[in-house]
């Protein structure tokens, strides 16, 4: 049995935890034995645990890359476990502990964001290329757009492997729960409903999607909602915008939500408006999962997840006009929205199901392990 050991320093369950709890679906428990080292108190204790993942709180790691206490704490982890190998979600103090241990790391990139120019031109760059290659023996990109990231900064492409993150596929929920949920969210007959499920940071764009609402409602559209679901350190200046824009009764900000899937089975369209660290969008997926079409920025990972005209539509980042000309075409075209659902389930099931991400993931812990010996 191979003991992999997962590290993470995430406190909530954002896009990189979702990955790692998609990946334990559907392990192969046979020849895996899967633990996990997470921060004290994260929200990701229980959902590890529930997925039959040995979890182990950390102290000195939470929401933070690196630092002494917690490349300590890791060492001293990997020491008592002895796992034969380490696979890090960011967290370089994970993977400096498991050189420190001698044991083999895999590290997994979860974001793609503009490259600084610290990290393009030495010596920044050459700091970036040693610390990357020196401390993982490979790196996973979850698209091209995070590998191409890596590469801008001095990491050399032969130290990377593209895995596109995979996905359970969301359950159906009946009708009579989808039109309970439409009352109880006093979303209005015949409105096409148009959903955002981020993190609230700025980077995730939620401005644009408020001048965008604007817009419409300026052109006197009234036929639809949208409805933004999740919390983060941009959810007052949110609410301020809204306020401000005066579009609150077509824009719902509905906060934390533990019903995530049945939030998905009533949209019409999934949105992203992400201008910043998109990689690939485990929301996106789910939804396509579902048959839902998208309407995506064109930043990062979005344009190798949603093919433009054909599974949803593409937006330049940052374009507030573009965007709400996006959400008046699919309001306006029921059947081309449905086609575009249509395909996006087919490109679901082809590309991104949970399966084909665990079995690709697998075989590099299994390629790493074979050179070790």
């Amino acid at each position: 049995m191979i003991r992999v050991m997962n590290v993470i320093s995430d406190t909530n369950i954002g896009g990189a935890g979702r990955v790692l709890l998609n990946y334990l679906r559907y392990a192969d428990r046979s020849r895996f034995e899967l633990l996990a080292a997470l921060p004290r108190g994260s929200m990701l204790q229980a959902p590890l645990e529930e997925a039959g993942a040995l979890a182990y709180e950390v102290d000195g790691i939470a929401d933070r890359s690196w630092s002494r206490a917690g490349m300590g704490a890791l060492k001293k982890l990997f020491r008592e476990t002895r796992p034969d190998l380490v696979h890090t979600h960011g967290c370089l103090s994970g993977r400096m502990a498991a050189r420190n241990c001698g044991i083999p790391v895999v590290y997994s990139r979860h974001s793609a964001f503009p490259v600084p120019a610290r990290l393009r031109y030495p010596p920044g760059r050459w700091v970036n290329k040693l610390v990357n290659e020196r401390c993982a023996d490979r790196i996973i990109a979850v698209s091209p757009a995070a590998r191409d990231n890596l590469v801008q900064g001095g990491v050399s492409p032969n130290k990377i492997t593209v895995v596109m993150n995979g996905t359970a596929p969301v359950p159906q929920t009946s009708e009579e729960e989808r039109a309970a949920l439409r009352e109880e969210l006093s979303i209005p007959p015949g409105a096409v409903v148009f959903g955002i499920l981020a993190r609230l940071e700025d980077y995730k764009g939620h401005l644009y999607l408020v001048e965008a609402v604007r817009l419409l409602m300026e052109r006197g559209r009234e036929d639809f909602t949208v409805l933004a679901a999740g919390t983060g350190p941009f959810e007052e200046e949110l609410a301020r915008a809204v306020q401000k824009a005066g579009v609150g009764d077509r824009l719902r900000l509905l906060g934390f939500r533990s019903d995530v899937a049945a939030l998905l089975n009533i949209l019409d369209v999934q949105l992203n408006c992400s201008y910043g660290t998109e990689a690939t969008s485990m929301a996106l997926l789910e939804g396509m999962s579902l048959g839902l079409p998208s309407i995506a920025s064109d930043y990062g990972g979005n344009p190798w997840v949603v093919e433009d005209s054909r599974t949803g539509l593409i937006f330049p980042s940052r374009d507030a006009a573009a965007l709400a000309d996006a959400m008046e075409r699919l309001t306006d075209r029921p059947e081309e929205r449905q086609a575009m659902g249509r395909r996006a389930r087919e490109r679901y099931e082809n590309s991104f199901t949970g399966e084909a991400f665990a079995k690709n993931t697998e075989s590099i812990y299994l390629d790493i392990l074979k050179g070790a010996k």
